[in-house]
């Protein structure tokens, strides 16, 4: 231990728990900061007893305890122990506190238990690492010092010592994955393989390796690829298919974004790549959105659905700021003596609406009428961007095109006595 250190202890009031609590909460002398967190998730009957004996025994240990009170949303498509999982540990890193550690009891037997699982979903290299003994979480880090030790042995440690722990009754419901495999397969594993814990515990490990030197690399790669925030297609495409993908992985995580799952992250590397550089293709997942513009590859948050009341009257002679509803900002005919449009000719009222398809408009005097769509491709104005384009209409005729285009009908020419210009400032 050193000076100053701030533990935190995930405690269920399990037997493993139990043990990781009370053996930080023995060491004579330490410096050692230690308090405890308790997730009350609500999911049994006997979850508020469950909470008063994990009050009493840290109190009986002179630790102090907090109990989180979660809800597990219940959505379709995920099972409930990834659902209570996540919730509980959301509450944690909730409750964190800078630069403090969250010990948790995970043990040998857990760790071959998610080895498994993770061979049975058809992880990689990072999944089949498991989890790792340190990372960091939330403000603070994540230390899982029984990683080496056995279920039965912590068990036999609390017994001796005389501690009282409590059993949760989700552990005995046989239709969640984990606790069908720890009942009725890993017993048979271990009666053939007796280190069966010791030896998957050690190839995790491996792959943990293994999963480093892959981000190592990955790092490289997007770092050679890299074009501001965004990465070079032609630079991905000089990498073999599975250094692709592995680099587009790697620069997606250290941007904080979602990761896709393979099938996403396999289109992402072929075709999105491969497409034409005018085809502008994009994918989504998680709320975010791939984008492939030109050569650039780029990933953004995917904006809040609009209002259903995306079209907008817009009476500029006494307001020339027209706030836009959902994310787009707003619209201003700014004063301009050089300015492109006429505002004599504009009509006193305006719409301002997205786009529906179909939308034309002459950008130049004397010249033809062109689709949007063209113009907009043209132009390689990021497909995201398209969508979010506030379009000004004087009735049923397209006048301009956020700050891009204006229509010729409202040009102004060199006897225009009151010019401006349209602009649109973005959120």
């Amino acid at each position: 231990m050193f000076p100053d250190v701030r533990v935190c202890v995930a405690f269920s009031g399990g037997v493993d728990s139990t043990a990781l609590l009370a053996a930080l909460a023995r060491i004579g002398g330490s410096p050692c900061k230690l308090r405890a967190l308790h997730v009350h998730h609500g999911l049994h009957q006997e979850a508020d007893a469950c909470s008063a004996h994990c009050r009493k025994a840290a109190h009986r240990l002179g630790v102090p305890l907090r109990v989180l009170k979660v809800q597990v949303a219940r959505s379709r498509g995920a099972s409930l122990e990834a659902q209570a999982r996540d919730a509980r540990y959301a509450a944690l890193a909730g409750a964190l506190r800078p630069r403090e550690i969250l010990a948790t009891a995970h043990h040998a037997d857990d760790q071959l238990e998610t080895v498994f699982l993770q061979l049975l979903r058809g992880a990689g290299v990072a999944g089949l690492a498991a989890m790792p003994e340190w990372a960091r979480f939330g403000p603070g880090f994540l230390v899982r010092p029984l990683l080496r030790r056995s279920h039965v042995e912590l068990e036999g440690w609390v017994r001796r010592a005389g501690l009282a722990w409590v059993d949760d009754p989700m552990n005995l419901e046989e239709h969640l994955d984990r606790n069908f495999l720890r009942a009725q397969v890993l017993p048979r594993v271990r009666s053939r393989w007796p280190s069966a814990a010791a030896s998957v515990a050690r190839s995790a490990r491996h792959a943990a390796q293994a999963q480093r030197i892959l981000q190592a690399l990955g790092r490289e790669d997007a770092k050679r690829a890299a074009d501001g925030a965004a990465l070079s297609v032609q630079a991905l495409r000089l990498l073999d298919p599975a250094r692709r993908a592995n680099a587009l992985r790697v620069w997606i995580a250290d941007g904080g974004w979602p990761l896709p799952d393979a099938r996403r992250l396999e289109e992402l590397a072929g075709p999105v790549l491969d497409a034409r550089a005018d085809a502008n293709p994009m994918l989504s997942w998680g709320g975010v959105r791939a984008q492939r513009h030109a050569d650039r590859l780029a990933i953004e948050r995917l904006a809040a659905p609009a209002a259903a009341d995306t079209e907008v009257s817009w009476v500029w002679r006494p307001r020339a700021r027209q706030r836009l509803p959902g994310v787009r900002g707003e619209l201003a005919l700014d004063p301009d003596a050089r300015g492109p449009i006429d505002l004599d000719r504009l009509p006193k009222e305006l719409v301002v609406r997205s786009r529906r398809g179909g939308e034309r408009l002459r950008p130049r005097s004397g010249g033809p009428t062109r689709s949007l769509k063209s113009l907009l491709q043209e132009s390689q104005v990021p497909v995201g961007e398209r969508a979010r384009l506030p379009l000004v209409f004087a009735g049923e005729r397209l006048v301009a095109v956020g700050d891009l285009w204006s229509d010729a009908s409202v040009h102004a020419g060199a006897d225009s006595a009151r010019r401006a210009r349209i602009r649109w400032r973005r959120n």
